[in-house]
């Protein structure tokens, strides 16, 4: 009989493919209207410190190519998940990862810290992910820009200290900057660099 500390991961995706195409297409539609909040139903297997939605854009975003920061608290259930399913190095320096996943209750790096891109690649910039704790509850900000009619409006609790001051001076970076997900339990929040944000 194996021991846990030999036990194989939690499982992946119950159908890969199709779920990942699934988890990506809610993924666009997050980005495509920042601030509306949308449904993650892709099954997976959930490592012990992860969300459902956490997992599932993980396996749906991170591969070899693609190198994951996570926050010091992170399990090694965590670790060996994302190296089993997703074969993603993983970085001690956010400024090196192209995505950054904080999973509840761990400290995110400030948005100054992850890669913003270059004038020639901007779509090289990190995208961070964070767990947050409620949606609908809590400070509110007023989105505008591309994807937003007019305004709208974005209660969120649990968000980083300081963190709309940091994305004003992101969202100041443009066509560079962090693109940002919150997610809570099976549901996403985009927040795309283009999106303003007024508290």
């Amino acid at each position: 009989m194996l021991s846990l500390a030999t036990a194989p991961p939690a499982p992946g995706f119950d159908d890969g493919a199709s779920r990942a195409q699934q988890t990506f297409r809610v993924a666009l539609q997050a980005m495509a209207q920042p601030g509306i909040i949308q449904e993650i139903n892709a099954q997976c297997g959930v490592p012990a410190g992860l969300s459902p939605g956490m997992t599932a854009m993980l396996l749906t975003l991170a591969d070899a190519d693609a190198p994951v920061w996570l926050p010091a608290g992170v399990s090694d259930d965590v670790r060996r998940y994302l190296r089993f399913h997703c074969g993603c190095p993983l970085v001690e320096d956010p400024a090196r990862a192209r995505f950054a996943a904080v999973p509840g209750g761990l400290a995110a790096p400030a948005l100054q810290r992850l890669h913003a891109g270059d004038a020639a690649y901007p779509d090289t910039s990190a995208t961070l992910l964070i767990e947050v704790e409620a949606f609908g509850r809590g400070p509110r900000v007023t989105l505008s820009g591309p994807g937003i009619a007019t305004r709208r409006e974005l209660s969120i609790a649990g968000l980083p200290e300081g963190f709309w001051a940091q994305w004003r001076a992101n969202h100041q970076l443009f066509p560079l900057g962090v693109d940002v997900f919150l997610v809570q339990g099976n549901r996403l929040c985009g927040l795309p660099r283009t999106a303003q944000a007024e508290t």
